[in-house]
């Protein structure tokens, strides 16, 4: 579903200033994984997801989603395939709109547009099922305006309209990193049903350790623009925290841990 190839991306080359961010990365998804990413300040976590939705072109390689080569392509391009979740809470949703427009404008992208309700008596009642699930008392403010939402439930709401339309990737850019623990934990929990349920092929960095290791089916550490850890399965299952700073003081050949992924 997501197949990167050998890509390199530098920041302000030939300045003083230059930075090598991706190193000749490689990654394959299939249909259906879940990986979360992890590494220090600078490793290339949000580099490479940022170079997967579009936001920078990279200097070398390629990138395909679902077959189809994506290299090339602006941002507004690739967004018809993938659904994206920010760091920042007031990021993925109009504020000053509603609720029910907001998951209006989600359930009708990359749809030719007409002259017509905005939205139907059915559609509302779609709607009002799927905030219902979230369990967060969203249900009934279907006319609320979505800046007056609190984080949590913003996220919350800007996770179900990025899955609505059954992306082929689902991006989870760093989504629970400015809230508490407590909103975190649930939103959390929301991913991986909303991931689960709709079988979306998904990519979380997190600077926690400890929900790299919890979530998903696949974990990715990068080191230095490079991948240096990739488990799966029953050994990612097994992994704790001191094992995986081990392995990765073992394959980077450094023992200094970035101190924000140490106190997460």
């Amino acid at each position: 579903m997501l197949e990167i190839k050998e890509i390199w991306k530098t920041f302000n080359p030939g300045t003083v200033n230059e930075k090598q961010a991706l190193r000749g990365v490689s990654l394959t998804l299939k249909d259906g994984d879940f990986v979360t990413v992890i590494g220090g300040n600078g490793a290339g976590k949000s580099t490479m997801l940022n170079a997967v939705a579009g936001t920078w072109t990279v200097d070398a390689g390629s990138i395909s989603i679902g077959g189809t080569d994506v290299t090339h392509l602006p941002e507004f391009k690739r967004a018809k395939f993938i659904g994206r979740v920010f760091q920042d809470p007031m990021l993925g949703t109009a504020p000053s709109m509603q609720i029910v427009e907001n998951l209006a404008l989600a359930s009708r992208r990359g749809q030719r547009r007409g002259l017509g309700w905005g939205v139907t008596k059915e559609e509302k009642a779609s709607y009002q099922k799927m905030l219902r699930n979230l369990d967060l008392g969203l249900e009934n403010r279907l006319t609320s305006k979505v800046g007056l939402l609190s984080g949590g439930q913003r996220q919350a709401l800007t996770l179900l309209m990025a899955s609505l339309q059954k992306p082929k990737l689902l991006l989870l850019d760093e989504h629970t990193a400015a809230l508490d623990p407590k909103t975190a934990a649930k939103v959390l929990e929301l991913s991986d049903r909303i991931v689960e349920e709709n079988h979306l092929t998904t990519m979380m960095v997190t600077h926690n350790m400890k929900d790299a290791i919890v979530h998903g089916n696949r974990l990715i550490m990068l080191y230095n623009g490079r991948i240096v850890i990739d488990v799966s399965g029953e050994e990612k299952k097994r992994l704790t925290v001191p094992q995986l700073l081990e392995l990765f003081s073992k394959v980077s050949g450094s023992d200094e841990a970035d101190d924000k992924l140490l106190l997460s």
